[in-house]
């Protein structure tokens, strides 16, 4: 259902508020680079720090925008169950196309207590569900043989895995074999969780260059492996710029200097330093990326 790459799209801001005009904007250019799906309030989202109304209204601004033309996957995870029902059953009133779950963070839920969570909100609310597994800012992790029983659930389709542990993604795809779609979380595992059947992935990288991760996945499905790899190698500069410091900061920053958003975060992240700015700008001149 979900497959190739997909933009975990920041959300701009201007003056404090969230730009729609620069996500719109931002939108139409994915859609026109190749972009496969959008996936608003995500982690690269700032979600952690948007009001519930200005969730809502990113998650509905985007299916506007978009309009049908590819899915959009709604971020609606939280460390409540009660409170990710609430916010999923939202943006499958709003249109969305499937929903992007994050691990409960910071309580730190038993593996019985992850798979309750997930089998309860799908439960729930009868729109697609993909997990999201990011033990690096949940302080848990979703284990292989979780996700296998997650899959007897019908409607949770996907797995985000940003573990950056290929032998976890290929437990995952051999206990599940085709029940589930494994997506990368990690734009320098791409390519090779792709090689052990995975499907694409939730791209943070996709923000700066969205033609060339597009590129990669669809050439990988289509079995051209050679340029598909040429462009993994292409890409491998970029994907680890894009961790200088947390995400999504180099992510706003790189688009900031190509002239598409304002340079604006909500506290507590901040600007890049100075000595950091400078290497990213250099790597995305290397790169090719047009600056302003």
């Amino acid at each position: 259902m979900f497959k190739g790459s997909i933009v975990a799209i920041v959300t701009p801001f201007k003056n404090g508020k969230v730009d729609e005009k620069a996500l719109g904007d931002l939108i139409e250019w994915h859609i026109t680079e190749g972009t496969n799906a959008i996936v608003p309030c995500g982690t690269t989202g700032e979600s952690a720090t948007l009001e519930y109304d200005e969730h809502y209204r990113v998650i509905e601004h985007t299916i506007k925008v978009v309009s049908g033309r590819v899915p959009v996957i709604a971020g609606t995870g939280a460390n409540s169950t009660d409170e990710t029902i609430m916010m999923t059953k939202k943006a499958k009133d709003l249109g969305a196309d499937g929903a992007l779950l994050v691990a409960p963070y910071y309580n730190k839920p038993t593996q019985e207590g992850l798979y309750r969570h997930y089998k309860k909100v799908a439960e729930e609310v009868d729109m697609p569900i993909v997990l999201y597994n990011v033990p690096g800012r949940t302080a848990v992790n979703i284990l292989p043989e979780t996700v296998a029983r997650l899959t007897e659930v019908k409607n949770i389709v996907a797995i985000k895995e940003a573990t950056g542990n290929m032998a976890q993604v290929s437990d995952v795809l051999r206990l599940c074999g085709d029940r589930i779609t494994v997506l990368s979380g990690d734009d320098f595992t791409t390519f090779a969780l792709m090689a052990l059947g995975g499907k694409g992935a939730i791209s943070v990288s996709a923000n700066i260059a969205p033609r060339d991760v597009s590129e990669m996945c669809r050439t990988f499905e289509n079995g051209d492996l050679d340029e598909a790899r040429r462009l993994h190698f292409k890409l491998e500069p970029l994907n680890k710029a894009m961790f200088i410091e947390t995400n999504p900061i180099p992510a706003k920053t790189s688009l900031s200097m190509m002239g598409k958003i304002e340079e604006e975060f909500r506290l507590p992240l901040c600007s890049m330093s100075d000595e950091n700015k400078g290497k990213l700008r250099k790597i995305l001149i290397n790169y090719g990326v047009a600056l302003k």
